[in-house]
Protein backbone atom coordinates (compact mmCIF):
# COMPACT_ATOMS: atom_id res chain seq x y z
CA UNK A 1 0.00 0.00 0.00
CA UNK A 2 1.66 3.21 -1.10
CA UNK A 3 1.97 6.58 1.13
CA UNK A 4 0.01 9.27 -1.03
CA UNK A 5 2.30 12.58 -0.15
CA UNK A 6 1.28 16.14 -2.29
CA UNK A 7 4.01 18.56 -1.80
CA UNK A 8 2.86 22.24 -1.54
CA UNK A 9 5.13 24.60 -3.26
CA UNK A 10 3.57 27.86 -2.81
CA UNK A 11 4.52 31.59 -2.60
CA UNK A 12 4.67 33.17 1.22
CA UNK A 13 5.18 36.80 2.01
CA UNK A 14 7.22 37.74 5.41
CA UNK A 15 5.21 38.85 7.79
CA UNK A 16 1.87 37.76 6.57
CA UNK A 17 0.90 34.92 8.79
CA UNK A 18 -2.98 35.11 8.55
CA UNK A 19 -2.52 35.07 4.67
CA UNK A 20 0.14 32.65 4.78
CA UNK A 21 -2.27 30.54 7.10
CA UNK A 22 -4.92 30.65 4.51
CA UNK A 23 -2.50 28.98 1.45
CA UNK A 24 -2.47 26.22 3.89
CA UNK A 25 -5.55 25.88 4.52
CA UNK A 26 -6.07 25.81 0.59
CA UNK A 27 -3.32 23.19 -0.56
CA UNK A 28 -5.00 21.15 2.46
CA UNK A 29 -8.24 21.34 0.39
CA UNK A 30 -6.34 20.46 -2.73
CA UNK A 31 -4.19 17.42 -1.05
CA UNK A 32 -7.04 16.11 0.46
CA UNK A 33 -9.34 16.07 -2.37
CA UNK A 34 -6.49 14.36 -4.35
CA UNK A 35 -6.48 11.84 -1.58
CA UNK A 36 -3.19 12.46 0.12
CA UNK A 37 -1.66 11.28 3.36
CA UNK A 38 0.61 13.71 3.84
CA UNK A 39 1.12 17.16 3.15
CA UNK A 40 4.48 19.22 2.53
CA UNK A 41 5.13 22.72 2.97
CA UNK A 42 8.06 24.61 2.67
CA UNK A 43 10.74 25.78 5.49
CA UNK A 44 9.46 28.71 7.24
CA UNK A 45 6.23 29.12 5.48
CA UNK A 46 4.25 30.04 8.19
CA UNK A 47 6.24 33.09 8.66
CA UNK A 48 7.66 33.50 5.00
CA UNK A 49 11.33 33.61 4.66
CA UNK A 50 13.91 35.45 5.57
CA UNK A 51 12.19 37.15 8.53
CA UNK A 52 15.66 38.76 9.29
CA UNK A 53 15.19 41.25 12.62
CA UNK A 54 11.35 39.76 13.10
CA UNK A 55 12.76 37.22 14.57
CA UNK A 56 13.72 39.18 17.54
CA UNK A 57 10.34 40.04 18.52
CA UNK A 58 8.75 37.53 20.91
CA UNK A 59 5.23 38.61 19.82
CA UNK A 60 5.69 37.66 16.17
CA UNK A 61 7.62 34.25 17.53
CA UNK A 62 4.61 33.54 19.54
CA UNK A 63 2.09 34.19 16.48
CA UNK A 64 3.68 31.90 14.19
CA UNK A 65 3.58 28.81 16.81
CA UNK A 66 -0.17 29.88 17.68
CA UNK A 67 -0.81 29.80 13.92
CA UNK A 68 0.72 25.99 13.77
CA UNK A 69 -1.86 25.42 16.59
CA UNK A 70 -4.72 26.68 15.00
CA UNK A 71 -3.82 24.75 11.28
CA UNK A 72 -3.43 21.54 13.00
CA UNK A 73 -6.64 21.92 14.72
CA UNK A 74 -8.65 22.99 11.74
CA UNK A 75 -6.39 20.90 8.93
CA UNK A 76 -7.03 17.52 10.79
CA UNK A 77 -7.59 14.83 8.14
CA UNK A 78 -4.30 14.60 6.98
CA UNK A 79 -0.44 14.44 8.02
CA UNK A 80 1.52 18.16 7.64
CA UNK A 81 4.60 18.80 7.53
CA UNK A 82 5.28 22.69 7.67
CA UNK A 83 7.82 25.01 8.75
CA UNK A 84 7.44 27.74 11.00
CA UNK A 85 9.54 29.91 13.33
CA UNK A 86 9.51 28.10 17.28
CA UNK A 87 10.11 30.75 20.20
CA UNK A 88 12.82 29.49 22.23
CA UNK A 89 14.70 29.88 25.72
CA UNK A 90 17.26 32.05 24.76
CA UNK A 91 16.50 32.63 20.77
CA UNK A 92 14.01 31.04 17.99
CA UNK A 93 14.52 27.52 16.38
CA UNK A 94 13.48 26.81 12.61
CA UNK A 95 10.94 24.49 12.88
CA UNK A 96 9.20 22.20 11.30
CA UNK A 97 5.93 20.53 12.84
CA UNK A 98 4.68 17.62 12.10
CA UNK A 99 0.71 17.49 12.82
CA UNK A 100 -1.50 14.50 13.18
CA UNK A 101 -5.07 14.43 14.62
CA UNK A 102 -5.29 18.27 15.43
CA UNK A 103 -2.26 18.46 17.52
CA UNK A 104 1.45 19.15 17.21
CA UNK A 105 2.65 15.39 17.10
CA UNK A 106 6.12 16.31 16.61
CA UNK A 107 8.81 18.53 16.36
CA UNK A 108 11.98 18.86 14.24
CA UNK A 109 14.44 21.78 14.67
CA UNK A 110 17.45 22.75 12.00
CA UNK A 111 20.52 21.41 12.59
CA UNK A 112 23.32 23.35 10.05
CA UNK A 113 22.59 26.87 10.36
CA UNK A 114 23.43 28.30 7.66
CA UNK A 115 25.62 31.61 8.08
CA UNK A 116 26.94 32.90 4.43
CA UNK A 117 26.04 34.42 1.29
CA UNK A 118 22.61 35.84 1.70
CA UNK A 119 22.17 33.82 5.25
CA UNK A 120 22.08 35.10 8.76
CA UNK A 121 20.64 32.32 10.63
CA UNK A 122 23.08 32.07 13.40
CA UNK A 123 22.22 35.57 14.08
CA UNK A 124 18.40 34.32 15.05
CA UNK A 125 18.32 30.79 15.52
CA UNK A 126 19.65 28.12 17.78
CA UNK A 127 20.62 24.61 16.43
CA UNK A 128 18.81 21.74 17.22
CA UNK A 129 20.20 18.44 18.43
CA UNK A 130 18.32 15.47 17.86
CA UNK A 131 16.42 14.00 14.73
CA UNK A 132 12.82 13.25 13.95
CA UNK A 133 11.93 10.19 12.13
CA UNK A 134 8.04 9.53 11.82
CA UNK A 135 5.70 6.61 10.37
CA UNK A 136 3.12 7.26 8.18
CA UNK A 137 1.00 4.45 6.76
CA UNK A 138 3.88 1.90 7.46
CA UNK A 139 6.28 4.73 5.68
CA UNK A 140 9.34 5.76 8.00
CA UNK A 141 10.05 9.23 7.30
CA UNK A 142 13.01 11.33 8.70
CA UNK A 143 12.47 15.25 8.44
CA UNK A 144 15.06 17.71 7.52
CA UNK A 145 15.60 21.20 6.73
CA UNK A 146 17.79 22.86 3.51
CA UNK A 147 21.17 22.62 4.78
CA UNK A 148 20.54 19.76 6.74
CA UNK A 149 21.31 17.84 3.15
CA UNK A 150 24.11 19.20 1.98
CA UNK A 151 26.70 17.36 4.08
CA UNK A 152 25.33 13.57 3.70
CA UNK A 153 28.64 12.64 5.94
CA UNK A 154 27.23 15.05 9.13
CA UNK A 155 23.43 13.72 8.36
CA UNK A 156 23.98 10.01 7.79
CA UNK A 157 26.00 10.51 11.78
CA UNK A 158 23.01 12.66 12.79
CA UNK A 159 19.96 10.55 11.66
CA UNK A 160 21.70 7.21 12.05
CA UNK A 161 21.55 3.97 9.83
CA UNK A 162 20.28 4.60 6.17
CA UNK A 163 18.14 1.46 6.45
CA UNK A 164 15.74 2.80 9.45
CA UNK A 165 14.23 5.45 6.87
CA UNK A 166 12.31 4.95 3.72
CA UNK A 167 11.52 8.63 2.79
CA UNK A 168 13.93 11.62 3.90
CA UNK A 169 11.11 14.92 3.68
CA UNK A 170 13.51 17.89 3.37
CA UNK A 171 11.74 21.50 3.35
CA UNK A 172 13.81 24.34 1.99
CA UNK A 173 13.36 27.78 1.20
CA UNK A 174 16.67 27.84 -1.35
CA UNK A 175 17.42 31.08 -3.52
CA UNK A 176 17.57 31.07 -7.32
CA UNK A 177 20.86 31.87 -8.70
CA UNK A 178 21.81 30.63 -12.22
CA UNK A 179 23.23 27.34 -12.76
CA UNK A 180 22.05 25.74 -9.25
CA UNK A 181 19.35 23.68 -10.20
CA UNK A 182 22.40 21.21 -11.78
CA UNK A 183 23.88 21.29 -8.10
CA UNK A 184 20.96 20.73 -6.22
CA UNK A 185 19.61 17.61 -8.31
CA UNK A 186 22.97 16.13 -7.90
CA UNK A 187 22.74 16.57 -4.66
CA UNK A 188 19.14 15.25 -3.80
CA UNK A 189 20.31 11.97 -6.17
CA UNK A 190 23.22 11.49 -3.88
CA UNK A 191 21.34 11.91 -0.62
CA UNK A 192 18.50 9.34 -2.18
CA UNK A 193 21.35 6.90 -3.26
CA UNK A 194 23.39 7.36 0.08
CA UNK A 195 20.50 6.51 2.36
CA UNK A 196 18.88 3.78 0.02
CA UNK A 197 15.36 6.05 0.75
CA UNK A 198 13.03 8.03 -1.63
CA UNK A 199 13.62 12.09 -0.90
CA UNK A 200 10.53 14.47 -0.95
CA UNK A 201 12.37 18.40 -1.38
CA UNK A 202 9.56 20.71 -1.54
CA UNK A 203 11.29 24.16 -1.83
CA UNK A 204 9.90 28.03 -1.41
CA UNK A 205 8.45 29.62 -4.52
CA UNK A 206 8.29 33.84 -4.76
CA UNK A 207 10.00 36.50 -4.51
CA UNK A 208 11.14 38.38 -1.51
CA UNK A 209 13.43 41.51 -1.28
CA UNK A 210 16.77 40.79 -3.11
CA UNK A 211 15.90 36.90 -3.28
CA UNK A 212 13.63 35.15 -5.83
CA UNK A 213 12.56 31.35 -4.40
CA UNK A 214 12.34 29.31 -7.73
CA UNK A 215 10.40 26.23 -6.73
CA UNK A 216 11.22 23.41 -8.72
CA UNK A 217 10.68 20.25 -5.76
CA UNK A 218 10.68 17.23 -6.50
CA UNK A 219 10.82 13.95 -5.71
CA UNK A 220 13.64 11.36 -6.25
CA UNK A 221 13.54 7.25 -6.13
CA UNK A 222 15.96 5.51 -4.31
CA UNK A 223 18.07 5.02 -7.08
CA UNK A 224 18.38 8.62 -7.34
CA UNK A 225 16.46 9.09 -10.33
CA UNK A 226 14.33 12.37 -10.77
CA UNK A 227 10.63 10.61 -10.42
CA UNK A 228 8.45 13.76 -9.98
CA UNK A 229 8.90 17.79 -10.23
CA UNK A 230 6.73 20.47 -9.97
CA UNK A 231 6.98 23.87 -11.67
CA UNK A 232 9.48 26.34 -12.34
CA UNK A 233 8.83 30.00 -10.67
CA UNK A 234 5.41 29.15 -10.06
CA UNK A 235 2.89 27.43 -6.97
CA UNK A 236 2.03 23.71 -7.64
CA UNK A 237 1.14 20.76 -5.79
CA UNK A 238 2.89 18.00 -6.50
CA UNK A 239 1.07 14.55 -5.86
CA UNK A 240 3.30 11.27 -5.84
CA UNK A 241 2.84 8.19 -4.48
CA UNK A 242 5.89 6.24 -2.49
CA UNK A 243 6.13 2.45 -2.53
CA UNK A 244 8.45 -0.11 -0.76
CA UNK A 245 8.84 -2.86 -2.80
CA UNK A 246 9.43 -6.66 -2.15
CA UNK A 247 12.98 -5.89 -2.71
CA UNK A 248 13.52 -3.32 0.01
CA UNK A 249 13.68 -0.85 -2.90
CA UNK A 250 11.65 2.31 -2.26
CA UNK A 251 10.12 3.56 -5.61
CA UNK A 252 8.31 6.96 -6.61
CA UNK A 253 5.35 6.87 -8.92
CA UNK A 254 4.30 10.42 -10.12
CA UNK A 255 0.44 10.96 -9.68
CA UNK A 256 0.58 14.03 -11.78
CA UNK A 257 1.04 14.91 -15.66
CA UNK A 258 5.38 15.66 -15.35
CA UNK A 259 5.64 18.79 -16.66
CA UNK A 260 8.59 20.00 -19.00
CA UNK A 261 11.41 19.64 -17.89
CA UNK A 262 12.60 22.43 -15.68
CA UNK A 263 14.97 24.43 -18.02
CA UNK A 264 18.40 23.96 -18.02
CA UNK A 265 19.29 27.30 -20.07
CA UNK A 266 20.62 29.69 -17.76
CA UNK A 267 19.57 33.11 -20.09
CA UNK A 268 15.50 31.42 -19.88
CA UNK A 269 15.43 30.60 -16.05
CA UNK A 270 17.07 33.99 -15.30
CA UNK A 271 14.29 35.88 -16.92
CA UNK A 272 11.71 33.93 -15.26
CA UNK A 273 13.56 34.82 -12.12
CA UNK A 274 13.77 38.37 -12.88
CA UNK A 275 9.88 38.51 -13.92
CA UNK A 276 8.52 36.64 -10.62
CA UNK A 277 11.15 39.10 -8.69
CA UNK A 278 9.57 42.16 -10.12
CA UNK A 279 5.98 40.83 -10.12
CA UNK A 280 6.49 39.86 -6.30
CA UNK A 281 8.12 43.07 -5.00
CA UNK A 282 5.50 45.43 -6.60
CA UNK A 283 2.66 43.41 -5.57
CA UNK A 284 3.50 42.68 -2.01
CA UNK A 285 4.58 46.28 -1.22
CA UNK A 286 1.26 47.48 -2.23
CA UNK A 287 2.10 49.19 -5.44
CA UNK A 288 0.14 48.32 -8.93
CA UNK A 289 2.07 50.08 -11.45
CA UNK A 290 5.71 51.23 -12.58
CA UNK A 291 7.56 53.86 -13.73
CA UNK A 292 10.73 53.75 -16.04
CA UNK A 293 12.92 56.15 -17.10
CA UNK A 294 13.07 55.25 -21.06
CA UNK A 295 16.25 56.56 -22.78
CA UNK A 296 16.19 54.63 -25.94
CA UNK A 297 18.81 52.32 -25.01
CA UNK A 298 18.94 48.65 -24.32
CA UNK A 299 19.18 47.93 -20.25
CA UNK A 300 15.91 50.58 -20.32
CA UNK A 301 14.55 48.57 -22.61
CA UNK A 302 14.81 45.54 -20.97
CA UNK A 303 13.60 46.85 -17.79
CA UNK A 304 10.37 47.85 -19.75
CA UNK A 305 9.78 44.25 -21.46
CA UNK A 306 10.40 42.87 -17.81
CA UNK A 307 8.06 44.91 -16.38
CA UNK A 308 5.32 43.96 -19.02
CA UNK A 309 5.84 40.37 -18.67
CA UNK A 310 5.46 40.95 -14.80
CA UNK A 311 2.91 43.59 -14.22
CA UNK A 312 1.08 43.70 -17.89
CA UNK A 313 1.00 46.79 -20.19
CA UNK A 314 -1.60 48.75 -18.43
CA UNK A 315 0.57 48.80 -15.11
CA UNK A 316 4.06 50.23 -16.68
CA UNK A 317 4.55 53.73 -17.56
CA UNK A 318 7.53 54.75 -19.64
CA UNK A 319 8.82 58.39 -19.92
CA UNK A 320 11.76 59.69 -22.27
CA UNK A 321 13.70 63.02 -20.80
CA UNK A 322 16.12 63.87 -23.69
CA UNK A 323 18.27 67.04 -23.51
CA UNK A 324 20.37 68.56 -26.49
CA UNK A 325 23.02 65.60 -25.97
CA UNK A 326 20.06 63.11 -26.65
CA UNK A 327 20.62 61.69 -30.62
CA UNK A 328 17.17 61.41 -32.44
CA UNK A 329 17.84 57.85 -32.81
CA UNK A 330 17.64 57.20 -28.97
CA UNK A 331 14.91 59.47 -29.05
CA UNK A 332 13.14 57.59 -31.30
CA UNK A 333 13.85 54.32 -30.08
CA UNK A 334 12.51 55.20 -27.12
CA UNK A 335 9.21 56.38 -28.06
CA UNK A 336 9.18 52.87 -30.07
CA UNK A 337 10.10 50.58 -27.56
CA UNK A 338 7.42 51.83 -25.40
CA UNK A 339 5.01 51.43 -29.03
CA UNK A 340 5.74 47.88 -29.27
CA UNK A 341 5.15 46.89 -25.41
CA UNK A 342 1.95 49.10 -25.86
CA UNK A 343 2.17 51.19 -22.26
CA UNK A 344 1.61 54.49 -21.62
CA UNK A 345 4.51 57.00 -22.61
CA UNK A 346 5.50 60.46 -21.67
CA UNK A 347 8.06 62.64 -23.11
CA UNK A 348 9.08 65.29 -21.12
CA UNK A 349 12.52 67.18 -22.47
CA UNK A 350 14.97 68.52 -19.70
CA UNK A 351 17.01 71.07 -21.92
CA UNK A 352 15.27 73.99 -20.62
CA UNK A 353 15.38 72.94 -17.11
CA UNK A 354 19.19 72.12 -17.65
CA UNK A 355 20.23 75.64 -18.93
CA UNK A 356 18.38 76.95 -15.96
CA UNK A 357 20.26 75.08 -13.18
CA UNK A 358 23.28 75.88 -15.32
CA UNK A 359 22.32 79.52 -14.61
CA UNK A 360 21.85 79.22 -11.30
CA UNK A 361 24.80 77.93 -10.54
CA UNK A 362 27.07 79.49 -12.53
CA UNK A 363 27.36 82.10 -9.03
CA UNK A 364 29.22 79.18 -7.54
CA UNK A 365 32.77 80.22 -8.53
CA UNK A 366 34.42 77.25 -10.54
CA UNK A 367 31.18 76.23 -11.86
CA UNK A 368 31.19 75.25 -15.80
CA UNK A 369 28.48 73.93 -18.34
CA UNK A 370 30.85 70.79 -18.93
CA UNK A 371 32.22 67.97 -16.89
CA UNK A 372 31.65 65.51 -15.24
CA UNK A 373 29.29 67.69 -12.23
CA UNK A 374 27.27 69.40 -15.02
CA UNK A 375 27.30 65.70 -17.16
CA UNK A 376 25.74 64.25 -13.68
CA UNK A 377 23.37 67.11 -13.37
CA UNK A 378 21.39 66.15 -16.09
CA UNK A 379 20.88 62.63 -14.50
CA UNK A 380 19.81 64.22 -11.10
CA UNK A 381 17.14 66.26 -13.21
CA UNK A 382 15.49 63.09 -14.64
CA UNK A 383 15.83 61.49 -11.25
CA UNK A 384 13.93 64.49 -9.82
CA UNK A 385 11.47 64.30 -12.75
CA UNK A 386 10.73 60.43 -12.47
CA UNK A 387 10.42 60.57 -8.45
CA UNK A 388 7.98 63.35 -8.43
CA UNK A 389 5.83 61.50 -10.91
CA UNK A 390 6.00 58.58 -8.60
CA UNK A 391 5.25 60.77 -5.39
CA UNK A 392 2.17 61.89 -7.22
CA UNK A 393 0.60 58.87 -9.27
CA UNK A 394 2.04 56.27 -6.99
CA UNK A 395 3.99 54.28 -9.50
CA UNK A 396 7.13 52.65 -8.32
CA UNK A 397 10.45 53.90 -10.22
CA UNK A 398 12.21 50.93 -11.52
CA UNK A 399 15.84 51.78 -11.93
CA UNK A 400 17.47 50.83 -15.00
CA UNK A 401 21.47 50.21 -13.90
CA UNK A 402 22.94 46.70 -15.11
CA UNK A 403 25.72 45.10 -12.70
CA UNK A 404 28.73 46.25 -14.68
CA UNK A 405 27.95 49.47 -14.15
CA UNK A 406 26.70 49.43 -10.63
CA UNK A 407 30.29 47.16 -9.73
CA UNK A 408 32.15 50.26 -11.44
CA UNK A 409 30.23 53.04 -10.62
CA UNK A 410 29.26 54.38 -13.64
CA UNK A 411 25.91 55.31 -12.05
CA UNK A 412 24.98 59.08 -11.02
CA UNK A 413 23.94 58.85 -6.93
CA UNK A 414 20.28 60.79 -7.02
CA UNK A 415 19.88 60.37 -10.38
CA UNK A 416 19.93 57.33 -12.53
CA UNK A 417 19.91 55.20 -9.19
CA UNK A 418 16.86 56.99 -7.76
CA UNK A 419 13.96 54.79 -7.40
CA UNK A 420 12.70 51.86 -5.51
CA UNK A 421 13.53 48.73 -6.85
CA UNK A 422 16.72 48.33 -9.53
CA UNK A 423 15.36 45.68 -11.89
CA UNK A 424 18.87 44.39 -13.46
CA UNK A 425 20.64 45.39 -10.73
CA UNK A 426 22.88 42.17 -10.72
CA UNK A 427 22.83 40.89 -14.58
CA UNK A 428 26.05 41.60 -16.31
CA UNK A 429 25.93 44.18 -19.28
CA UNK A 430 26.98 41.18 -21.27
CA UNK A 431 23.96 38.87 -19.78
CA UNK A 432 21.58 41.87 -20.70
CA UNK A 433 22.15 41.55 -24.53
CA UNK A 434 21.56 37.96 -24.19
CA UNK A 435 18.29 38.62 -22.67
CA UNK A 436 17.53 40.88 -25.10
CA UNK A 437 18.06 37.97 -27.54
CA UNK A 438 16.03 35.62 -25.38
CA UNK A 439 13.32 37.67 -25.22
CA UNK A 440 13.06 38.58 -29.04
CA UNK A 441 13.49 34.86 -30.20
CA UNK A 442 10.72 33.45 -27.07
CA UNK A 443 8.24 36.17 -28.67
CA UNK A 444 9.09 35.80 -32.17
CA UNK A 445 9.26 39.38 -32.70
CA UNK A 446 11.60 42.48 -32.28
CA UNK A 447 10.25 43.36 -28.65
CA UNK A 448 13.60 44.75 -27.88
CA UNK A 449 14.25 46.91 -31.28
CA UNK A 450 17.48 45.56 -32.86
CA UNK A 451 18.71 49.59 -33.36
CA UNK A 452 18.72 49.56 -29.48
CA UNK A 453 20.86 45.78 -29.15
CA UNK A 454 23.11 47.03 -32.08
CA UNK A 455 23.84 50.62 -31.07
CA UNK A 456 27.05 51.07 -29.05
CA UNK A 457 25.92 51.97 -25.41
CA UNK A 458 25.97 55.51 -24.42
CA UNK A 459 24.98 57.31 -21.17
CA UNK A 460 24.45 60.50 -23.53
CA UNK A 461 25.32 63.05 -21.31
CA UNK A 462 28.16 65.14 -23.52
CA UNK A 463 28.60 65.21 -27.29
CA UNK A 464 29.73 61.53 -28.65
CA UNK A 465 30.20 59.80 -25.69
CA UNK A 466 30.13 56.25 -25.26
CA UNK A 467 30.30 53.78 -21.84
CA UNK A 468 34.30 52.73 -23.56
CA UNK A 469 35.20 56.03 -22.88
CA UNK A 470 35.06 55.13 -19.43
CA UNK A 471 35.06 51.36 -19.07
CA UNK A 472 36.96 48.81 -20.59
CA UNK A 473 35.25 46.43 -23.25
CA UNK A 474 32.12 44.96 -21.43
CA UNK A 475 33.51 41.25 -22.35
CA UNK A 476 36.40 42.11 -20.37
CA UNK A 477 35.08 44.15 -17.68
CA UNK A 478 32.66 41.64 -16.90
CA UNK A 479 35.41 38.69 -17.00
CA UNK A 480 37.15 40.79 -14.23
CA UNK A 481 33.87 41.64 -12.44
CA UNK A 482 33.35 37.27 -11.91
CA UNK A 483 36.49 37.07 -10.75
CA UNK A 484 36.88 39.91 -8.12
CA UNK A 485 32.64 39.69 -6.98
CA UNK A 486 31.79 36.46 -7.21
CA UNK A 487 35.07 34.70 -7.09
CA UNK A 488 36.75 36.58 -4.70
CA UNK A 489 39.95 36.47 -6.63
CA UNK A 490 43.06 38.94 -5.27
CA UNK A 491 44.36 41.24 -8.77
CA UNK A 492 47.36 39.08 -8.42
CA UNK A 493 45.52 35.82 -9.14
CA UNK A 494 43.21 38.27 -11.78
CA UNK A 495 46.40 38.60 -13.51
CA UNK A 496 47.77 35.52 -13.58
CA UNK A 497 44.61 34.66 -15.47
CA UNK A 498 46.21 36.35 -18.55
CA UNK A 499 44.17 39.72 -17.99
CA UNK A 500 45.90 43.54 -18.60
CA UNK A 501 47.58 44.24 -15.23
CA UNK A 502 46.74 47.71 -15.72
CA UNK A 503 42.73 47.04 -16.60
CA UNK A 504 42.11 44.90 -13.81
CA UNK A 505 43.73 47.24 -11.33
CA UNK A 506 41.69 50.05 -12.20
CA UNK A 507 38.23 47.65 -12.46
CA UNK A 508 39.23 47.25 -8.75
CA UNK A 509 39.78 50.47 -7.95
CA UNK A 510 36.51 51.81 -9.14
CA UNK A 511 34.63 48.48 -7.57
CA UNK A 512 36.23 49.04 -4.05
CA UNK A 513 35.96 52.87 -4.46
CA UNK A 514 31.74 53.11 -5.46
CA UNK A 515 30.33 51.14 -2.45
CA UNK A 516 29.10 54.14 -0.87
CA UNK A 517 26.95 54.42 -3.92
CA UNK A 518 25.60 50.82 -4.33
CA UNK A 519 24.96 51.16 -0.46
CA UNK A 520 22.57 53.54 -1.29
CA UNK A 521 20.71 52.39 -4.31
CA UNK A 522 17.35 50.52 -4.19
CA UNK A 523 17.30 46.32 -3.77
CA UNK A 524 17.46 44.58 -6.82
CA UNK A 525 16.95 40.62 -8.03
CA UNK A 526 19.63 37.91 -7.32
CA UNK A 527 20.85 36.04 -10.12
CA UNK A 528 24.44 35.33 -9.89
CA UNK A 529 25.74 33.50 -6.78
CA UNK A 530 27.23 36.80 -5.75
CA UNK A 531 25.15 39.71 -5.96
CA UNK A 532 25.71 43.14 -4.97
CA UNK A 533 23.62 43.72 -1.82
CA UNK A 534 23.51 41.53 1.16
CA UNK A 535 25.40 38.84 -0.43
CA UNK A 536 28.49 41.01 -0.49
CA UNK A 537 28.87 43.08 2.69
CA UNK A 538 31.68 45.23 1.68
CA UNK A 539 32.87 48.23 4.40
CA UNK A 540 32.67 51.69 2.90
CA UNK A 541 35.48 53.09 4.56
CA UNK A 542 38.29 50.73 3.28
CA UNK A 543 41.61 51.40 2.53
CA UNK A 544 42.86 47.28 1.88
CA UNK A 545 44.73 46.71 -1.18
CA UNK A 546 43.78 43.32 -3.29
Amino acid sequence: MALKIAIGQFNACVGDIAGNCRKVETAYEKASQAGADLLILPEMFICGYPPEDLLLKKHFLDESLQAVKNIAATCSGISIMVGFAEPGEKAAYNSLAVLQNGKIAGIYRKRLLPNYGVFDEKRYFIAGDKPLSVEIKGVTIAATICEDIWDLDWLENFIGSANNNQLLVNISASPFHAGKLAEKEQLLSKCATRFSAAVAYCNLVGGQDELVFDGRSMVVDSEGKVAARAESFAEDLLLADIETANDGKINVRCQTALPAKNTDDDIAEIYQAIVLGVADYVRKNGFKTVLIGLSGGVDSALTAAIAVDALGAKNVVGVTMPSKFNSSETITDAEKSAKILGIEFYSIPISKTLDSFGQMLKITPGWKNEGIAYENLQARIRGTILMSMSNKFGHLVLTTGNKSETSAGYSTLYGDTAGGFAVIKDVPKTVVYKLCEYINKLRNKEIIPVSVIKRPPSAELRDDQKDSDSLPDYGILDAILKEYVENEQSAAQIIAKGFDSEIVQDVIRLVDRNEYKRRQSPPGVKITPKALGRDRRMPITNRYVP
